[in-house]
């Protein structure tokens, strides 16, 4: 993922954890330049195998370079691309300053465009404002009726705190329903405290979630999304859980079983394991300096990612959720197990009683897969209440309520 304003931002969301990397490099400008800008484009699309190569775009946040900057990098990515060779652009935006010049050029150029948004206002503002305080949640859907009025795709990143995790539904229910999304990713907040809220190890601060309230959060959308919006409305997790159960790849760091193909790139070349390790002891190299190939494949880089697998637990290792889960990712392994051995996820308590909450329904949809037949088919089988082992696991159909 490129950072091209590092973690320059024009909101001040109290959990966010990448604002004070700023104080990586003092006296910066924090604006990517057209040097860095070039080399790793070149670096990036040639030493690819791929037929398909997507940019990934975030920050901070990457509207505030300005659009002669995308404009620039689409022209360099059509300059490097090998023959035959298909590139494509996500970026990640609090979707305040999303006027019609950006979605114009977001459909012109096939930009996949994520929006942040926390749930309906209430939630949203709780942790999601400007510089100046104020509550942005009205802002950001304006920016989403502009993505809309031009056609833009788009899906929707809800981090989960403690402000909107007694709300599984209602959190839900806007994205679909208010927001429209057809792709959503939950991101649960573990920040370490920075203060005397809480202490210990593994101990985190009040915004963050439990293990446990997640698992609930996560439970309780699912048992909605089983019944209604299978094949509909794509839940990440949710998708990753389903690969896991037909064999598959996750496709998602978080639950691999080895990470580090996630790196970071720093607005001034620096490259990084992974962006919630940006730090001295996690830095790669930079890519003016070293060709990107090279980076990725460096001895550092391959231990980074192998640490994940060789620290995991012999909770973890033995746990019966273990193929789907892998223990987390590694920044949220702040705990100890039952016999004292480090490396337990802070949400542990959250994924395994999910993961095993959907088993019946996974197993049949996996069966489903494999028989090619359509998973959604499992909605009429809820519906009609005609296999009892899934209407007892799932319930009567939830009212939408919190």
């Amino acid at each position: 993922m490129v950072k091209p304003r590092g973690g320059v931002c024009d909101l001040d969301c109290a959990y966010c954890y990448y604002l004070d990397r700023v104080d990586l490099y003092p006296g910066s400008t924090f604006r990517m330049s057209d040097e860095v800008l070039e080399s790793f484009t070149r670096s990036y699309l040639q030493g690819q195998l791929s037929p398909e190569v997507v940019f990934g775009w975030q920050g901070g946040e990457p509207t505030l370079m300005g659009l002669d900057f995308f404009r620039r990098a689409v022209e360099l990515q059509r300059r490097y691309a090998p023959p035959g060779v298909r590139v494509s652009n996500t970026i990640q935006t609090n979707g305040v300053s999303l006027d019609d010049d950006w979605c114009a050029f977001f459909r012109e150029h096939g930009f996949l465009v994520g929006i942040s948004i926390d749930g309906p206002a209430p939630l949203h503002d709780a942790y999601r404002v400007d510089r100046g305080g104020q509550p942005t949640h009205a802002r950001v859907m304006a920016g989403v009726e502009r993505l809309k009025s031009h056609e833009v795709s788009f899906n929707v990143l809800a981090t989960v705190h403690a402000a909107n995790v007694p709300y599984p539904r209602k959190v839900y229910g806007h994205l679909r329903d208010d927001v429209g999304a057809a792709f959503v990713q939950f991101i649960p907040i573990v920040e370490r405290a920075r203060s005397g809220i809480a202490t210990g190890v593994g101990a985190v601060s009040e915004r963050s979630v439990s293990g446990r309230a997640y698992g609930e959060f996560l439970m309780a959308i699912f048992d909605e999304w089983v019944r209604r919006d299978v094949g509909r409305v794509f839940v990440q997790l949710f998708d990753v859980a389903l690969s896991a159960w037909v064999g598959r790849p996750a496709g998602l760091c978080v639950f691999e079983e080895t990470c580090g193909r996630a790196l970071a790139l720093e607005h001034n070349g620096d490259l990084y394991a992974c962006d919630h390790f940006v730090d001295p002891e996690h830095r790669v190299g930079n890519v003016l300096r070293t060709e990107l190939p090279v980076l990725v494949g460096s001895p550092g880089q391959r231990a980074f990612g192998r640490a994940k697998k060789e620290g995991l637990p012999r909770y973890c290792r033995e746990c019966e959720v273990r193929f789907v889960c892998n223990g987390g990712c590694p920044k949220n392994r702040l705990l100890t197990t039952p016999e004292g051995e480090s490396g337990l996820n802070w949400l542990c308590e959250g994924y395994r009683p999910f993961f095993n909450h959907v088993r019946p329904a996974m197993d049949y949809m996996a069966d489903a897969l494999r028989e090619r037949r359509p998973p959604a088919a499992i909605m009429d089988l809820l519906a009609r209440g005609s296999d009892a082992g899934l209407a007892g696991a799932y319930g009567a159909p939830p009212e939408m309520r919190a």
